[in-house]
């Protein structure tokens, strides 16, 4: 009693008797929908690995992974924990560096013995390295420490002279088994060491300090390159993220080379002007740079004032975060117009905190920034006294595409068409598989028409598929195309809310009686 998955059997070729079971996998692929809420940070940070994506949640992960916020331009814990204050979770963090970045280093005294901390930057300077007695006898522990981490251990290594040091640089290079794997903090080295062991304590900065290379970042470091291995906004390349981000990246002339990497990679791009910007500058420059696209929102130069926990001081930082955080932790369906946003205190527009100013923007200072694609971040907004974004648009000058929605929905729809659909590639184009293509597209769409993310004022149903001989003539099967032709409706957003009264003595009010007698 063989048994085949369908295809791997000639069933009109069968010469034996007997009982043949073929597999058959179910006939209608179902879609998931692939995550929107990936953030992806690039900036600066005084730890970590340079130019790899590193997956972060909290900022407890961050801290463990780059260091601590730091209270300087282009720092990517910055823009982390203000959206994190959002309510984003989901993030792809790229640090960058000037190239001058060294890791701290320090000899073991009176030894050729070396550690060298596993990442450039100033935190590895914070490491502390002590050797003690083991728990066995005639043997020695090394603790390796950061403050904020669990301390790593390494007990019972044994020998003397050359024989000893080789074996600790061993345990910490290659670690002691499944429950202590190698060092997340230090490299070790021998360097020919003979010395008798004897306790000590030091610190990595104790030696060569190490430095984080962010004296000389700029937002030609913060795009990168794209040639293998990537470095900067690049290295984003295949990670999921639905929004992007460039740290404090002010300069217009990278700008569209961002907007571009967002349509490549279906990215919604967050984009800030320079602190203190005026609103005419601003429209002369994005003008001026040709930032027109549905990939790129472009945040006015008002930057927030926020307070920073981590270095106790209140400080002026861009709305990027704010931004990209609010947006992930939204539909895409749904517009960042009129949607709180947390943990600011005030603007360069409102004021510094405490000096007792209180600007707000008129009509005309919005209508020029909306009408030239720039969105803004203000106080007060038409739900209330609260922060938040007063446009809800991305940088394109087309009225059909230039929502919020409009750029992370179609984006949503193309990614998880992208990694679901080509499971039909190289099947037999025949009706079943025309059904098959339209039966699963049209089951994901009826899904988000059933969560409330597809929909229509009507009531209607806002999406159609076509696949079949109608549109897959035999002249393009023959050659091995297939094509399905969706057409969805998205949901619009109520920008401009007219709320007509008539009131006076003089007015005639109308009233319809129902059946029933109750007036409507």
């Amino acid at each position: 009693m063989p048994i085949f998955q369908q295809g791997s059997l000639n069933t009109t070729a069968l010469v034996v008797p007997d009982l043949y079971v073929q597999i058959v996998p179910p006939q209608n692929l179902v879609l998931n929908g692939v995550p929107t809420n990936v953030v992806g940070v690039v900036g600066t940070a005084s730890w970590g690995a340079a130019s790899q994506p590193v997956i972060v949640a909290t900022m407890g992960d961050y801290a463990a992974s780059f260091g601590p916020v730091i209270a300087r331009q282009y720092d990517m814990g910055t823009q982390v924990a203000t959206a994190v204050q959002q309510g984003a979770q989901n993030f792809r963090c790229v640090r960058v560096t000037d190239g001058t970045d060294t890791a701290a280093q320090v000899a073991v005294p009176n030894t050729t013995f070396t550690f060298t901390a596993l990442y450039t930057g100033s935190l590895g300077n914070q490491v502390v390295l002590a050797l003690n007695a083991g728990s066995q006898a005639n043997t020695w522990r090394l603790t390796t420490l950061l403050p904020g981490l669990q301390p790593e251990l390494y007990d019972n290594i044994g020998g003397s002279g050359a024989a000893f040091w080789t074996a600790l640089a061993d345990a910490v290079n290659r670690g002691q088994g499944p429950q202590r794997g190698p060092s997340q903090l230090v490299i070790a080295s021998s360097g020919g060491a003979i010395a008798t062991p004897s306790s000590f304590a030091i610190t990595l900065g104790a030696g060569t300090a190490g430095s984080d290379g962010a004296t000389g970042v700029a937002a030609s470091q913060l795009v990168g390159s794209d040639v293998p291995p990537r470095a900067g906004m690049y290295a984003l390349r295949g990670q999921g993220c639905g929004i992007g981000l460039l740290a404090d990246a002010t300069d217009a002339t990278q700008w569209t080379t961002q907007a571009g990497f967002g349509l490549q990679e279906g990215v919604y791009m967050i984009l800030t002007g320079p602190p203190g910007d005026t609103i005419q500058n601003a429209v002369n420059v994005k003008a001026q740079a040709g930032l027109d696209s549905y990939a790129a929102k472009l945040m006015f130069g008002d930057w927030l004032w926020w307070s920073d926990q981590v270095n106790n001081v209140v400080r002026l930082v861009s709305p990027q975060g704010f931004a990209a955080g609010r947006l992930a932790n939204l539909s895409p369906e749904q517009s960042s117009l009129n949607k709180q946003l947390y943990s600011v205190i005030g603007s360069q527009k409102s004021g510094t905190p405490g000096s007792g100013q209180s600007t707000s923007y008129s009509s005309a200072d919005l209508a020029v920034l909306i009408g030239a694609g720039i969105d803004v971040v203000s106080n007060p907004q038409p739900g209330g006294a609260y922060w938040g974004v007063r446009a809800g648009h991305n940088s394109s000058s087309n009225l059909a595409t230039n929502g919020d929605n409009y750029t992370r929905l179609t984006n949503y729809l193309a990614e998880t068409l992208a990694a679901g659909m080509g499971l039909f590639v190289g099947q037999l184009i025949n009706a079943t598989l025309f059904q098959q293509i339209r039966a699963t597209q049209l089951a994901f769409l009826q899904n988000m028409f059933n969560q409330g993310i597809l929909g229509s004022a009507d009531g209607s149903l806002p999406f159609s598929v076509i696949c079949d001989t109608s549109n897959n003539p035999a002249s393009r099967t023959g050659l091995g195309y297939v094509q399905s032709d969706a057409q969805v409706q998205y949901q619009s957003i109520n920008e401009k809310f007219v709320v007509n009264i008539e009131g006076g003595q003089t007015v005639v009010v109308s009233v319809q009686t129902l059946p029933n007698g109750q007036p409507t």
